[in-house]
């Protein structure tokens, strides 16, 4: 049997896991919005009323239990059987330091190992997987280290020193393993700080206070509701095989001007592009060309959030 053999008719569902962390909250709203059946599956079960209104039905669990999948898989189904239209992967341990690294690299691949082979056996057309901006190496590394090159694109070499940002690497290499095997197309998002509100307010504010102690994520980020838009576009776009995308907000999350950040902190990376004055240091072109997605707010223009006091 060939590996799309076994493909049935989809349904109009998309499951999502990690549907009740920040940006999956956002995701399955968006989704819901947009007319798809969206099923959740998570560590802990979504409180509150707008859950059961956004979510047809949801499987609580440790996503790295194969029965666990099976069971949101299951969940996912149509009436019929049919596989469901799409997965968004997003279930992960998000920053280092959570657990140990061992658990942290183990949890992260095999979740999305697992998850990626049950859409595969199951004849799913598309994945989308959130991968990070660490996948490049830089911010989370034990050590000082520079891009070759800014901005930085989805083919910079991997300069990877912790577990974490392996774990996305690896995730990355699972998702082209996936579509190898079973000609599934998946679509890797590389994010790099997500927030809106509070919280990119005080990311906002820590920036502004000390440049450079967000050297490492090279001053990236972009607002929840871009990244979820970018998951979106992700589905529908017409694609097929293995994808790895940059998603950033335009601007940097720093007042300093980027170049004055770059001769201050990272010297001897070469600028291959043009930059604007308070331009993304992250690549973004391909974002455009394969998704036709461009984050649409800049803090600086969009009213995102309140600025950080000077």
């Amino acid at each position: 049997m060939t590996p799309h053999e076994n493909a049935r008719r989809h349904s109009g569902t998309v499951l999502v896991t990690g549907a009740c962390g920040g940006l999956g909250t956002a995701v399955t709203a968006d989704l819901a919005r947009a007319g798809y059946r969206v099923v959740g599956a998570d560590r802990t079960a979504p409180a509150g009323p707008d859950a059961s209104a956004r979510l047809a039905a949801f499987v609580t669990g440790d996503l790295n239990d194969p029965a666990v999948v099976r069971a949101a898989f299951d969940a996912a189904a149509g009436q019929d059987g049919e596989a469901p239209a799409a997965v968004v992967h997003l279930a992960a341990i998000p920053a280092p330091g959570i657990v140990d690294e061992y658990e942290t690299l183990r949890s992260n691949v095999m979740t999305a190992y697992t998850v990626f082979q049950e859409a595969g056996r199951r004849g799913v057309a598309r994945v989308v997987g959130a991968s990070s901006a660490a996948a490049v190496g830089l911010a989370w590394a034990d050590r000082d280290q520079s891009p070759q090159y800014v901005p930085v694109d989805e083919e910079h070499p991997d300069l990877t020193v912790d577990s974490y940002g392996l774990s996305k690497v690896m995730s990355e290499s699972a998702a082209a393993f996936t579509t190898r095997r079973w000609h599934t197309t998946t679509v890797m998002l590389r994010f790099p700080f997500i927030g809106e509100g509070e919280r990119l307010a005080g990311r906002l504010a820590e920036v502004a206070a000390d440049p450079a102690a967000n050297r490492r994520e090279l001053w990236g980020w972009v607002h929840t509701q871009d990244a979820a838009g970018a998951v979106r576009a992700a589905l529908t776009a017409p694609l097929t095989g293995h994808h790895v995308i940059n998603i950033a907000a335009p601007d940097s999350s720093c007042r300093v001007p980027t170049r004055e950040l770059l001769a201050a902190h990272h010297p001897t990376a070469t600028v291959v592009d043009d930059i604007a004055e308070h331009g993304s240091l992250f690549a973004t072109g391909r974002s455009r060309a394969l998704l036709g997605f461009t984050a649409r707010h800049g803090w600086r223009t969009s009213g995102a959030t309140a600025a950080p006091p000077d």
